[in-house]
């Protein structure tokens, strides 16, 4: 039986250090400033990808995660009036050019314009809730910024989503 040890000398400091050694600058610098931009497009065109499929892999660091894929797919499966806000405020602004300053139609237009906010303000209210409520039953412990994170969600168009949705409406998470 042989001794204890590991059957090969300790190397010297010496030599430790000069097989560490790289030069600070490369001796190619064109060959490999080309090399890094391959580099980060073939990473960007990963994460374009991802966006698109929902491959977990190659998603951004801010929508990883099986939280924030439930938060996804709850939000995405559910009807939300934030996506037409953007329209009601455009339409808004339109209406506010159209009609003189000085007219009561104007006046009912902005309450118009208001009770919509307001109503975007409690359906985000309510999403909150019940996405906490589903996220708390499935993961217990909740990652902070998720229900934020599908709030927000909640006030994109749909077809502007990114990552792109991959639930159908009524398909809501289990």
């Amino acid at each position: 039986m042989r001794g204890a040890g590991k059957g090969a000398p300790t190397p010297k400091r010496k030599e430790q250090e000069a097989a560490r050694k790289r030069p600070l600058v490369p001796t190619d610098r064109k060959a490999s400033k080309e090399a890094e931009r391959i580099a980060v497009q073939d990473q960007r065109q990963k994460m374009r990808q991802a966006l698109d499929t929902g491959d977990e892999k190659y998603l951004p660091l801010r929508d990883k995660g099986p939280q924030k894929r439930f938060a996804r797919d709850y939000v995405d499966a559910r009807f939300s009036l934030g996506e037409y806000l953007m329209f009601g405020a455009l339409l808004f602004v339109v209406i506010s050019f159209v009609i003189p300053s000085g007219s009561d139609a104007l006046s009912y237009i902005l309450i118009g314009f208001w009770v919509m906010f307001l109503a975007v303000f409690a359906d985000v209210f309510v999403l909150s809730r019940k996405l906490r409520k589903g996220l708390t039953q499935k993961f217990g412990d909740i990652e902070r910024g998720t229900v934020w994170y599908g709030s927000m969600r909640s006030l994109q168009f749909r077809r502007l989503r990114l990552p792109k949705p991959q639930v159908q409406r009524g398909q809501y998470p289990a």
